[in-house]
C-alpha cells in the first residue's frame, strides 16, 4: 500500500479517537449530577367557622385577613432529594403530618425521613390539632385531611418547578425583636400557678413593672436563612429562620399567617423576584423560641401599634436585615444532600400527689359554683383529666437535614431557646439552625434547669413530656447530626 494511504489511515484512525473521546468527555459531562431546585405555595386557608385558637377561649373565624400557606422548597443533588415545607398554622399534628408525607412519598419517591413539615406557630390560624397532644383521634376532621393533601400537593408543584440551580445560605443578626419572656419578678402574687404553688419566674409580666427583676434566659438573635437561584441568577427561594415567637395585634376573629406571612413579602419585594416565572417563594420558619417573644418587658410606656402594624415592622426589620447580608452570599451548585430520621421515646408526665390534691380541691369549687382561686385553674384541671387518660409514654419525631456544610434540626415542640443555642455550639458541621414545631407538635419542652423555676412553659398541660425530656432531645439530634457527617 503506497505511504501516502498509509499515512491517511493514520490520521482518520487519530481522528476518530479525539471524536470518541470527545464524545465520552461530553456523555459524562452530561451524566455528573445537576443540582436542582423548585418551590411552590399550597393554599391551606379554612373555612370560615373553623376555631382560631391563639388564645383562652377559641373563637369561630368570621374574616380572612390573609391567606395561609403551606410554603414548599424541594431541593435535589442528582441522587437525593429533600423536601421542605413550612405552614401557617398554630400546631399540626404528627397524625396530619405522616398522612401527608405518605401521599408524597407514594407520589413522588420521596421518603419520609427526607421530608421536613413545620408550623409558624402563628396564633391567628384555625386549629390543625385533635382533642390533646397525645390522645388518639382516629377519625381525621374535615380540616385535616384538607391539610394533609394540599401539603402534599404543594410538594408535588415544587417538584414539577424543579430546574437547575445554585445555592447559598449565611447568617445575620436581629437583637432589636426578641426578649426572653420569662422573668424573676420581686413580688409574689405574680408567680401563682394553676396547682394551687407559687411559681420562681413569671411568663410575661407586666410590661414596665417595677416588680421586675431581671429575665430567667437568654435570647438567639441569629436569623439563618438558604437562598436558592436559578443558574442564570433568577430567585427561586428564600428560607429563613428566626428565634421568635408570633407577634400578634390581629382584629378579632381575624385569620392571619402573622408577620410569617409578611416575611414572605417583603423579601420578595427586596429581592426584586415579584414578577418571576415560576413565582418567588418566600419562607420564614421558627428557630428555638418557646420562651422568646418580642414584648420588650423592661419598657415604660412605649408605641401604640394599629392592628397588624406591629408584625409588619417586625418582618420588615427581618426582611431588612437578611437581604443585606443576601448581598454577600457566594452560591454554588456542588453540594451534597441528605437526610435521617428516628423516633425519641420520651415519658408522658403525670399530675403528682399534690397536683392531684389540688385537682380535687378545684373540681369542689367548681361543681359548688364558687370563683376560681386561679384564673385558669379549671382549664388545667380539664387537661389533667386528658393527661391522665394519655399513654406512659410517647414517640416524638425527631429529624437532621445535612444540604452541604450546614445542618438542618426538626424538633417537633415549642422549644427553649437555650437548647437552640446549646445546638449551635455543640454541632459538628460549621453552620446549623432548628425548625421548631417540625413534623408533629407535643407541646411546650423547657430544660431540666428552667423546670426547676416553674412558670407557664413548664406546667404540667403546657408541657407534656418528663423532666428531662430536652437533653435527651439535643443528645439525639447532635447524635443524627454526627452521622449525616460522618458519612458525607
Amino acid at each position: 500500500m503506497p505511504r501516502r494511504f498509509v499515512l491517511a489511515h493514520f490520521l482518520l484512525l487519530i481522528g476518530f479517537l479525539v471524536i470518541s473521546d470527545f464524545g465520552s468527555a461530553l456523555a459524562a459531562e452530561d451524566a455528573k449530577p445537576v443540582f436542582r431546585a423548585g418551590a411552590a405555595t399550597s393554599n391551606i386557608t379554612p373555612p370560615l367557622g373553623e376555631l382560631i385558637v391563639g388564645g383562652w377561649k377559641p373563637t369561630p373565624a368570621a374574616y380572612i385577613h390573609d391567606q395561609l400557606h403551606a410554603r414548599c422548597l424541594v431541593l435535589d443533588d442528582g441522587k437525593t432529594k429533600l423536601a421542605i415545607v413550612v405552614c401557617d398554622n398554630l400546631h399540626i399534628p404528627r397524625v396530619v403530618l405522616d398522612q401527608a408525607k405518605k401521599y408524597v412519598e407514594q407520589e413522588t419517591g420521596i421518603p419520609a425521613s427526607h421530608q421536613l413539615i413545620a408550623s409558624t406557630h402563628t396564633h391567628s390560624a384555625t386549629t390543625a390539632l385533635g382533642p390533646f397532644y397525645l390522645l388518639d383521634h382516629p377519625e381525621p376532621t374535615d380540616y385535616q385531611k384538607f391539610l394533609a393533601r394540599r401539603i402534599a400537593d404543594g410538594i408535588r408543584c415544587a417538584i414539577n418547578q424543579l430546574e437547575p440551580a445554585q445555592i447559598a445560605w449565611g447568617t445575620v443578626d436581629e437583637p432589636t425583636e426578641v426578649f426572653n419572656r420569662r422573668w424573676y419578678v420581686k413580688n409574689t402574687t405574680l408567680l401563682s400557678n394553676p396547682f394551687g404553688g407559687i411559681d420562681q419566674v413569671r411568663m410575661n409580666p407586666p410590661k414596665g413593672s417595677d416588680a421586675l427583676d431581671h429575665p430567667a434566659g437568654p435570647t438567639d438573635p441569629q436569623i439563618s436563612f438558604i437562598s436558592v437561584q436559578s443558574k442564570d441568577g433568577r430567585p427561586i427561594s428564600l428560607l429563613a429562620n428566626y428565634s421568635l415567637h408570633y407577634v400578634g395585634g390581629v382584629g378579632p376573629e381575624e385569620v392571619s399567617a402573622d408577620y410569617f406571612g409578611y416575611f414572605a413579602k417583603f423579601i420578595t419585594e427586596k429581592l426584586n423576584a415579584k414578577e418571576t416565572t415560576p413565582a418567588f417563594v418566600g419562607i420564614l420558619s421558627n428557630g428555638t423560641s418557646g420562651d422568646i417573644n418580642n414584648i420588650n418587658f423592661s419598657e415604660k410606656g412605649g408605641k401604640s401599634y394599629a392592628r397588624y402594624e406591629k408584625m409588619q415592622e417586625v418582618a420588615q426589620n427581618v426582611a431588612d436585615r437578611v437581604a443585606d447580608a443576601h448581598a454577600d452570599l457566594k452560591f454554588r451548585s456542588d453540594i451534597t444532600l441528605d437526610a435521617i430520621a428516628t423516633d425519641l421515646t420520651l415519658a408522658v408526665r403525670k399530675p403528682t400527689p399534690e397536683i392531684m390534691e389540688n385537682y380535687a380541691l378545684v373540681r369542689q369549687r367548681e361543681k359548688a359554683g364558687e370563683p376560681p382561686v386561679f384564673v385558669h385553674e379549671v382549664t388545667y384541671a380539664n387537661r389533667i383529666d386528658k393527661i391522665l387518660a394519655s399513654p406512659d409514654s410517647v414517640n416524638v419525631p425527631l429529624q437532621a437535614l445535612r444540604i452541604g456544610d450546614l445542618a438542618i434540626s426538626a424538633s417537633p415542640f415549642e422549644t427553649f431557646v437555650e437548647i437552640g443555642l446549646e445546638l449551635k455550639g455543640s454541632t459538628p458541621f460549621p453552620s446549623t439552625f432548628t425548625i421548631e414545631l417540625a413534623n408533629g407538635s407535643y407541646g411546650y419542652l423547657p430544660t431540666p434547669e428552667q423546670h426547676r423555676l416553674g412558670g407557664y412553659e413548664t406546667w404540667l398541660g403546657t408541657n407534656v413530656v418528663e423532666y428531662e425530656a430536652s437533653t435527651k432531645l439535643t443528645k439525639t439530634l447532635l447524635d443524627l447530626q454526627q452521622t449525616l457527617k460522618d458519612r458525607q
